[in-house]
């Protein structure tokens, strides 16, 4: 059913929180598993100050999370990818052929106030494959 899981981890409890439901689904389907950060720009929404725009940590964080997986027996695939995360995490669904993104929220962005700025409203409303949210 799930062929191939996408999972985009930044920084966030909530991408952490995400990781046990992400081994759940993909030794329950035997899925390939992708995992991707985004190396954001620095910007009014990323300022200079935050570890998403550093490569290096991103790299670190993609290593750290493998590590974790390969705990629990799963082979993850890495990406780093550099741009918008939104549009990035849809790009690469699309290029990968995912059957299944999973994401950690923080739930501000699903309120009508937060909804123009989240993350995930933006993948919601523009990913090729359907979404699963890990509140």
């Amino acid at each position: 059913m799930f062929k191939t899981v996408l999972f985009p981890i930044d920084q966030s409890r909530e991408a952490r929180e995400a990781a046990d439901i992400v081994a759940n689904i993909v030794q329950t389907y035997g899925s390939r598993l992708i995992l991707l950060s985004v190396v954001e720009e620095a910007d009014s929404e990323a300022p200079a100050t935050s570890p998403m725009v550093s490569p290096e940590a991103v790299a670190k964080l993609l290593e750290n999370a493998q590590t974790l997986f390969s705990q629990q027996g799963i082979i993850a695939e890495l990406l780093e990818r550099q741009g918008k995360p939104a549009f990035t995490i849809c790009d690469v669904a699309d290029e990968v052929e995912a059957s299944l993104i999973i994401m950690g929220c923080r739930g501000l962005g699903l309120t009508e106030e937060g909804s123009t700025d989240s993350v995930t409203t933006r993948v919601i409303n523009l990913s090729p494959c359907p979404v699963l949210i890990v509140p």
